[in-house]
């Protein structure tokens, strides 16, 4: 009693690891800012590794405001039993990020991460003026 023996330490790695390897392979979650083209409202996306959602899971996309997602990603976390939730943070952020810029938002060219994210979402020409 009161050892830290080899499966706490298994355990600590197992729960630690998403993040490393997220992190490693994605970078830390960065804030972008983002406008519609049309009403001119300024919104925040965000590109990386999405920690947020390996925290809170499919909640995350009912905050953002995408209810059907959301309410997919919790079917799917249900017939997963949760195995669901290890993937996703690393495929959420793009996946919004695409859906706002195919739906009318465009990346805003005055943010400190405005070529970060092209860069991480593969946008290759300027999208800067629509």
């Amino acid at each position: 009693m009161g050892e830290f023996s080899v499966f706490h330490w298994l355990g600590f790695v197992a729960l630690v690891s998403p993040i490393v390897v997220g992190v490693l392979l994605l970078g830390l979650q960065k804030p972008v800012c983002i406008i519609h083209t049309e009403s001119g409202l300024v919104k925040t996306g965000y590109i990386g590794y999405s920690w947020t959602y390996l925290v809170f899971g499919w909640f995350v996309p009912v905050v953002r405001g995408e209810l059907g997602v959301g309410v997919l990603h919790l079917i799917i976390t249900l017939v997963s039993f949760g195995l669901s939730q290890l993937i996703f943070p690393f495929l959420y952020n793009r996946q919004y990020m695409n859906r706002m810029l195919t739906s009318g938002w465009r990346l805003d060219p005055t943010d400190g991460n405005y070529e970060r994210a092209k860069t991480a979402l593969y946008i290759r020409r300027d999208i800067a003026h629509g």
